[in-house]
C-alpha cells in the first residue's frame, strides 16, 4: 500500500516536490532510539509496531510491511510548506505526531482486543497486554522528544512552548474521545451527532493539530492557521467516516479485515447509528437484540447488511464523506488562495482519501 508520505505528484515550476519520507524518518528514528539501552524488548516492540522489525525482532523487508499511510505527518509537513516554509523545519513536529498516533494505536488494539493491524499480529497479541501498554507508554514519551528540539531548527522558544502545550491538549482530546468511544459500547441511545463529537477528539484532533501547527511553523499568521486547522479537522472527520464505511462495506483484500467486521464486533460506527435513527421501533428492537450478544453471527451480519441496504444508509454515509472532504477543500483554499506545489499536494491528498478503498 502506498503511503501519503510516499506519494509523488508531478513537478511544478517550483521544482520537484520534497521527499517527505526522507524528511520524517531521521527524526522518527532518533526519537525511537531513545528507548534503546534499558530493555531490548521495549525498543523492539516499538520498532515492530512501526514496521521496521518482524515478529522475531529481526529487520523486516520494506516490501513485506505496511507502515500505514502516515497521513498525519504528511499534513504537518505539507501545511508548513504550503504556508511558505521549508518542510524540513516541521520534521520534529511530524515525527512527534506520528509517534503519538502510534501510541494510541497500540493502546486501542489492547482495548478493542484486536488481533491484527496492518495485516500483522498486534503488539499485545504477540507479547501480552502488559508489555503492549509499556510499548504504548514509551511511544507517548518518545513523541515529546522531537518537540524539544524545535528551537534547534530556529523556532522561537515562545512558539515551541505554544506548540508543546497544544500537543499535550490534543493528546488529552484523543484519550477523551477514546473514553467516549468505549462508553458508547452496548448503548442504544448514541446519536450520530454524539458520535461525530467523539471522533472529533479521537480521530480528527490530531489531523487538526498537524495542519495548524505545521502552518505556524511555515510562517502562517493566526487567522490562516485557524483555517488550516479547520481543513485538518474536516479531513480527519472524513477519514474516520470513510473508515466506518470500509468497516462494513470494504473488501478484506484491501482493508485487511473480514468483510462487515464492524458489524460482527458490534461497533457503534456511523452507519449503524444512522440506521437506528432511520429505523422504526421494531427494527431498533431487533438491532438491540442482535447487539446484546458478545458478537454477531453470520446470520445476524446478513440481517444488519440487509437493513442498511433497505434504509439506504450507504448512500447517506457516502454523502457525508463527500461533504466533509468538500469542507476540507474549501478551508484549505481559504487558508491558501494562491496555488503552490505543497497546497496542491494537500488537495490531492483530500481527493485520494475521499475515494480510498483501504
Amino acid at each position: 500500500m502506498s503511503s501519503a508520505l510516499g506519494s509523488r505528484h508531478p513537478a511544478s515550476d517550483a521544482g520537484p516536490p520534497p521527499d517527505l519520507d526522507a524528511i520524517l524518518l531521521p527524526e522518527l528514528r532518533a526519537a525511537v532510539a531513545a528507548l534503546d539501552g534499558g530493555a531490548a524488548l521495549l525498543v523492539g516492540m516499538a520498532r515492530y509496531h512501526l514496521g521496521e522489525l518482524g515478529p522475531d525482532l529481526a529487520p523486516a523487508a520494506p516490501s513485506a510491511v505496511d507502515r500505514g499511510k502516515r497521513m498525519r505527518p504528511a499534513v504537518a509537513l505539507l501545511a508548513c510548506a504550503a504556508a511558505g516554509g521549508d518542510p524540513a523545519a516541521a520534521a520534529p513536529l511530524a515525527a512527534a505526531i506520528e509517534l503519538l498516533h502510534n501510541f494510541s494505536l497500540i493502546h486501542d488494539d489492547v482495548q478493542d482486543e484486536s488481533p491484527t493491524r496492518r495485516h500483522r499480529p498486534t503488539v499485545w497479541s504477540l507479547w501480552g497486554v502488559g508489555q503492549a501498554i509499556n510499548a504504548g507508554d514509551a511511544l507517548f514519551a518518545a513523541a515529546h522528544l522531537p518537540l524539544h528540539r524545535l528551537p534547534e531548527r530556529g523556532v522561537s522558544p515562545a512558539l515551541a512552548l505554544r506548540l508543546l502545550e497544544a500537543f499535550d491538549r490534543m493528546a488529552i482530546a484523543i484519550v477523551a474521545g477514546q473514553t467516549l468511544d468505549l462508553g458508547f459500547e452496548g448503548r442504544a441511545d448514541v446519536t450520530p451527532n454524539a458520535y461525530l463529537q467523539m471522533i472529533g477528539g479521537k480521530t480528527a484532533a490530531i489531523v487538526r493539530f498537524a495542519a495548524w501547527a505545521g502552518s505556524l511553523l511555515g510562517g502562517a499568521d493566526d487567522d490562516a492557521a485557524d483555517r488550516f486547522a479547520a481543513f485538518g479537522r474536516a479531513l480527519g472527520l472524513g477519514f474516520q467516516v470513510r473508515d466506518d464505511a470500509l468497516g462494513i462495506w470494504g473488501a478484506q483484500a484491501t482493508t485487511g479485515k473480514a468483510a462487515a467486521d464492524d458489524i460482527r464486533r458490534r461497533k457503534q460506527s456511523l452507519p449503524l447509528l444512522l440506521l437506528r435513527e432511520r429505523a422504526d421501533e421494531a427494527t431498533r428492537a431487533a438491532l438491540a437484540a442482535l447487539y446484546a450478544a458478545p458478537s454477531v453471527d453470520a446470520a445476524g451480519v446478513a440481517r444488519v447488511l440487509a437493513l442498511l441496504a433497505a434504509h439506504d444508509v450507504q448512500a447517506e454515509v457516502e454523502a457525508r464523506i463527500a461533504a466533509l472532504h468538500d469542507e476540507a477543500r474549501a478551508a484549505l483554499l481559504a487558508a491558501n488562495p494562491a496555488a503552490n506545489p505543497a497546497r496542491d499536494r494537500l488537495l490531492a491528498l483530500v481527493e485520494g482519501l475521499a475515494g480510498r478503498s483501504g
